[in-house]
């Protein structure tokens, strides 16, 4: 990891952002589950499933919302640099990054219609650490239940509660990933 150096996010884009891709898919496919997501020299305070994440989904018309230590501009200029995307405030974003209490409140982002429930934002959500214990979780998806260590159970069943419309979470530690689609029902 790097604090000032700017450094290429993919050596090989095509194999890299393809692999990504699919460890994200089956993320947000089987949430709960636990994928490893390694590949980049992420600017720091990024972790690198998150810094793979922004690399994999944000393009030039993807706005990123940088919460609270991740709005750094080493990251600013990562992100610019290798994906175009521009850095916009949380009114108007496609994808927020950050810690928990940096994103929230979680009603200032946008949650999508009933009609569009696609122009809500992504939270990739910087964890401490992630495990299969706390929470647990069940809905499309899951095979009965899993348990994850997730940041605020009660903000997951409001969020599931606006359900076609809310927010959709990918939850990044070191280099693993999970995802919580916004269907998921905390029990």
């Amino acid at each position: 990891m790097s604090d000032t150096a700017l450094t290429i996010g993919f050596t090989d884009p095509p194999r890299q952002a393809a692999r990504a891709f699919r460890v994200l898919l089956n993320a947000m496919a089987r949430p709960g589950r636990l994928y490893a997501l390694e590949g980049t020299d992420a600017p720091l305070p990024l972790s690198e499933a998150a810094a793979l994440t922004l690399l994999t989904l944000c393009d030039p018309e993807t706005p990123v919302f940088l919460a609270g230590t991740a709005d750094t501009p080493a990251v600013r200029n990562w992100l610019t640099f290798n994906t175009g995307a521009p850095v916009t405030g949380p009114e108007h974003c496609a994808f927020a990054v950050g810690r928990w209490d940096a994103l929230l409140p979680l009603d200032r982002y946008p949650l999508g219609t009933d009609q569009y429930p696609d122009r809500s934002a992504t939270l990739i959500v910087e964890m401490d650490a992630l495990g299969n214990t706390g929470t647990t979780l069940a809905g499309p998806g899951i095979d009965g239940t899993v348990a994850l260590s997730v940041p605020d159970p009660a903000a997951l069943t409001a969020n599931r509660r606006l359900f076609p419309r809310g927010l959709d979470m990918i939850l990044t530690s070191g280099s693993t990933v999970a995802g919580l689609p916004r269907s998921v029902r905390v029990l």
